[in-house]
């Protein structure tokens, strides 16, 4: 075991300056990372088109980036344990950035791909040590304030993402959704390394766990692959998917029972022992799941359906940060004064009622009757992700921790990447299925039916033409219908996640800081 003079005796926070730099390289360097999971969402079909290529390849610019970053997430222990966690982190911005510039000097898609799948391997350990090495660095009475500009940037940057990517991909070109994260990447590195070398963690040689690195990365790997692609090619009416999902339950099943029994685990199981962490990551991974699911069928709806361009979907879905950007600093200021399972409780009963709120909307709903639930869904974002971060890693002794954030953070991520596949094919699935209920209504025996088939023709139409639009108008409600029983499910599971978070057990003090060892 390797260790540095400065271990010795544990060194005091950092204040004042030097803690303001820290907390705005590491904020920034989260923000980049989670940014870049959906700043290329918006200009798939620019890449697609700029590289000689299909809509639904270009979609593996998406998917390449989350595969690499979920298999990276759980090792981030270990790896942080081996090498050091401000090493480590440095590095990781430090390949992050290589990686972006080459996917915006990408000139072919094997070549933007395999850029985005080691961008998406360097940015892996990032969200995870970000938090971690702030938590190391402030002190015990400030540790909520960490928290919360640590969520902060985690979920106000997803909703950014789409906005700022479109309107780069409008005004400039796509490369520069890569190119704006080399200046904030080089900053990000430099300050860090340079307030915090002297500050290095324990290292350990310990042993590879070969075995569980390859059920990791095959496990993983293939789960991923078949999420981000299950509903381009039906799901299990495709042998190949059908053939990934069998191999990613074999591993991942092999994977959990090698893992408790190794001597040297590459991903630390044994953390589930402890209820709080149990508890804590079960109620973020099924609350992302909701969450990230209205988040991401929204703004589809608004597009496909409600005719809004790229912009003002974004538009209309950013509204659900201003709230969250304003409470986060309230509610970490106030961590310890607060019984955090109920502030949890409070953001799932904000989220249902504002989920069901979503669910009554019909075709014609306006753009600021559609905003307004977003704005208030804001509210509960702070009082969701900052208590949860607490409640799972009360407890921890300090070098748990990062094992502890990359496990919760993979948890977060497989539950957006679920929610992502599972909702967009339930809600193609209640579509067709809404459609096919609604066009058994459009016959000569129905008089609205006859009244506006008539209308359509008197206005100059040919019967097929008049028969076309009316597809048009079922299939538009058919599609509204099912965005509705979308949310009204998301709301219903927010609600049934109450009694998970009253699992965990006070008290959910401080995670191991910089002092008080």
């Amino acid at each position: 075991m390797a260790t540095t003079p400065e271990d010795a005796k544990p060194l005091p926070p950092l204040h004042g300056t030097a803690l303001v730099l820290l907390t705005i390289a590491v904020a920034f360097s989260t923000f980049m990372e989670v940014l870049d999971m959906t700043i290329v969402n918006v200009a798939v079909p620019h890449i697609a088109g700029s590289l000689g290529v299909s809509s639904s390849e270009g979609t593996w610019t998406i998917s390449s980036y989350s595969l690499a970053s979920a298999i990276m997430q759980p090792l981030t222990g270990w790896i942080a344990r081996r090498f050091g966690e401000v090493k480590t982190f440095v590095v990781s911005v430090g390949l992050f950035v290589v990686f972006s510039m080459l996917c915006g000097l990408a000139t072919s898609m094997p070549m933007l791909v395999f850029a985005r799948l080691m961008q998406g391997a360097g940015s892996g350990p990032m969200v995870a040590l970000s938090l971690t090495l702030l938590l190391a660095s402030y002190p015990k009475t400030k540790q909520g304030i960490a928290l919360a500009l640590w969520a902060m940037t985690v979920v106000v940057a997803p909703i950014f993402g789409p906005i700022l990517g479109g309107w780069l991909t409008d005004n400039f070109s796509w490369p520069w959704i890569f190119y704006i994260n080399l200046p904030v990447g080089v900053l990000a590195g430099v300050i860090t390394w340079s307030l915090l070398r002297k500050r290095e963690t324990k290292t350990y040689q310990s042993p590879i766990d070969m075995v569980g690195l390859v059920l990791l990365v095959a496990g993983v790997g293939c789960l991923q692959f078949m999420l981000d692609n299950g509903n381009d090619h039906d799901w299990f009416s495709s042998p190949m998917i059908t053939t990934l999902g069998l191999i990613a339950l074999l591993c991942l099943t092999f994977l959990v029972v090698w893992e408790l029994h190794a001597k040297h685990p590459v991903v630390d199981l044994g953390l589930f022992r402890k209820r709080n962490f149990t508890a804590g990551v079960t109620a973020l991974s099924l609350g992302m799941f909701a969450f990230f699911g209205i988040n991401v069928v929204f703004p589809l709806w608004l597009q496909t359906t409600l005719g809004y361009t790229a912009t003002w979907a974004g538009l209309a879905t950013a509204p659900v940060g201003i709230l969250a950007f304003l409470l986060s600093p309230v509610i970490g200021r106030n961590m310890q004064r607060l019984e955090l399972r109920a502030v949890v409780t409070f953001a799932f009963v904000m989220f249902a009622v504002t989920s069901y709120w979503f669910s009554t909307f019909d075709s014609s709903a306006s753009f600021s009757s559609l905003v307004l639930p977003r704005f208030v869904m804001g509210i509960a974002i702070p009082c969701f992700f900052i208590p949860l971060n607490q409640i799972y890693l009360a407890g921890l002794p300090a070098e748990e921790i990062a094992s502890a954030s990359g496990l919760a953070n993979f948890f977060r991520t497989l539950g957006s990447s679920v929610s992502t596949a599972v909702t967009v094919t339930l809600w193609q699935h209640r579509g067709i299925l809404h459609h096919a209920n609604l066009t058994e209504n459009v016959t000569t025996a129905n008089p609205a039916a006859t009244q506006v088939l008539q209308g359509l023709t008197h206005g100059g139409m040919s019967q097929m033409q008049a028969l076309g639009v009316t597809d048009m108008l079922v299939n538009r409600e058919a599609l509204t219908l099912a965005v509705n029983d979308i949310f009204l499910a998301c709301a219903v599971l927010f609600v049934l996640l109450i009694p998970v978070i009253w699992l965990a057990k006070p008290p959910f003090g401080s995670a191991g800081g910089a002092v008080g060892h």
